[in-house]
C-alpha cells in the first residue's frame, strides 16, 4: 500500500513539473537571453538593481539610463580615507577613457555633516564625473553598502560583473572595466 501511495505522489510531482515547464516555461524560454531572465540581486551576474537619484546640479539621473554602457558605481564619502585615496584614481580613469566607463559617484549624504563639504571635496579633487547624492541612503540601503568605499562594475546589459567593498587603485580599474562587456 505505502509503495501505491508514494507512487503516485512521485507521478503526480512529475506531472505538474511537466504541467509547469509546458505552460509556464514557454514564456521563460522566449526570454531566456533577455536582461529580463536574470534576476534583480547583488550578486556578479544578477541584473543590478534600478536607481534614482539628483546630481550636485539637480539633474535626476536613473541607472536604467546608463543601459548599453559600462558603468562604475562608486558609493563615498567625504570623511573616508579609503574614499579620499581612490579618487583621483577614479578622475584618472574616467578622464582618460581607455576602455568607455560612466561613473556614477553616489555620495553618502546622510553621513556628512553638510553638503558643502560634498562640494569643496569635488572642487579639491577636480572631479567631473556625475556626483549623485543619496540624501535618506536610500539606494546605499538598497546595495547594502557597509564598507566604503564600495563599487560594482555593471555591464552594458545591467549585470554586474564586479564588487569591490573597499579602496581601488587604477590598475584594478582599468581591469574590471575591461572585463566588462
Amino acid at each position: 500500500m505505502k509503495k501505491i501511495v508514494l507512487g503516485v505522489i512521485i507521478a503526480a510531482m512529475v506531472g505538474w513539473a511537466f504541467y509547469d515547464m509546458a505552460f509556464s516555461g514557454k514564456e521563460s524560454a522566449e526570454v531566456q537571453d533577455s536582461e529580463e531572465s536574470a534576476e534583480t540581486g547583488l550578486m556578479i551576474g544578477d541584473l543590478a538593481p534600478d536607481f534614482e537619484l539628483v546630481t550636485m546640479d539637480g539633474e535626476t539621473v536613473r541607472l536604467s539610463d546608463y543601459r548599453g554602457e559600462r558603468v562604475f558605481v562608486n558609493f563615498w564619502a567625504t570623511w573616508c580615507p579609503p574614499c579620499r585615496a581612490e579618487m583621483p584614481d577614479m578622475q584618472k580613469l574616467y578622464a582618460e577613457q581607455e576602455v568607455p566607463v560612466e561613473i556614477l559617484a553616489v555620495n553618502l549624504t546622510e553621513t556628512e555633516g553638510n553638503e558643502e563639504n560634498v562640494v569643496d571635496f569635488i572642487a579639491d579633487y577636480g572631479l567631473t564625473f556625475p556626483i549623485l547624492m543619496d540624501r535618506d541612503s536610500e539606494v546605499s540601503d538598497k546595495y547594502k553598502v557597509q564598507a566604503y568605499p564600495t563599487s560594482y562594475m555593471i555591464d552594458s546589459k545591467g549585470r554586474i560583473s564586479f564588487v569591490a567593498p573597499g579602496a581601488m587603485n587604477h590598475d584594478i580599474m582599468i581591469r574590471e572595466v575591461k572585463n566588462m562587456e
